[in-house]
């Protein structure tokens, strides 16, 4: 009898695994490697979304298998298996980005924050947290503060609740960057200059003390504390900002002409503010 070419074995299971209804052989057929085996076995309408779940689970699934597996009737079926799909490295992107429209809201940052994911599918996920935000309740929106991504942590600074702004500021994935930003912009609270000017670990960050120190709400208790370490090149040119108060200028420039004189600082100025 001629035996069978490795190629047409191969053809052999990957027509088995299409047809396989069996609890322990579609398990088994779960552990191939060959892609044209995982091919059938995706194709296989006995398929439950254990099964699903369970080849998801495996970063090594070629992009086509993915792309397969996605037309799988239970993908319609099962919220899990459409997050385990917009999680997969291998998703195409025409598949993962129009799931984001579903997901929930912890569910689109754990997308976010899945390594291998596509950057540009994350930046898809932070924007449609970003847009679900506003009706978010409390409890959630701190914990978003706190476990969120650096950009979903950085636009919670925007409001007065102390707690959340809190969280947000000791959010392990906000970055100097994302605060550099926040204080650019106008619309910044005052509690969150002022937390951010204590705060243990950014009021110590070189550039934030330059923003802060440029920031018009910062409390000038504040400033006065932050310029001793500052370079008189950099305190010079952050005088030429004018959103900075006229009496705050004028107290730094002296600042700075007695720093570089090795003159007593100039006495404080009687109108900044405290």
């Amino acid at each position: 009898m001629e035996a069978f070419s490795p190629q047409e074995r191969l053809q052999q299971r990957a027509e088995l695994a299409i047809a396989v209804s069996s609890r322990a052989q579609i398990e088994s057929f779960c552990q191939e490697t060959a892609k044209e085996v995982l091919l059938g076995l995706v194709r296989n309408p006995h398929l439950q979304e254990c099964d699903l779940l369970r080849l998801l689970d495996r970063k090594d699934l070629a992009a086509e298998v993915v792309r397969t597996l996605a037309l799988h009737k239970e993908v319609r079926r099962s919220y899990a298996v459409q997050v385990a799909l917009a999680r997969h490295p291998r998703t195409p992107r025409q598949i993962s980005l129009p799931l984001l429209k579903f997901l929930y809201i912890f569910d689109l940052l754990r997308v976010a924050q899945t390594p291998g994911v596509a950057t540009d599918v994350k930046l898809v996920a932070e924007e449609t947290i970003l847009k679900k935000l506003e009706g978010v309740p409390r409890g959630e929106r701190i914990t978003l503060a706190r476990q969120g991504t650096g950009r979903v942590a950085a636009s919670l600074l925007f409001n007065h609740d102390l707690e959340l702004v809190s969280a947000a500021l000791d959010n392990p994935f906000l970055t100097e960057a994302h605060l550099l930003k926040a204080l650019a912009h106008q619309g910044l609270p005052l509690a969150v200059v002022e937390q951010l000017a204590q705060h243990q670990k950014w009021s110590y960050r070189y550039q934030l003390r330059l923003g802060l120190i440029r920031h018009p709400l910062t409390p000038f208790a504040r400033v006065l504390a932050f310029l001793p370490d500052m370079a008189v090149n950099d305190l010079r040119d952050i005088c030429l900002d004018h959103r900075m108060p006229e009496c705050v200028r004028k107290y730094i420039k002296a600042y700075c002409a007695a720093r570089l004189n090795k003159q007593r600082l100039p006495p404080r100025a009687p109108d900044a503010e405290t």
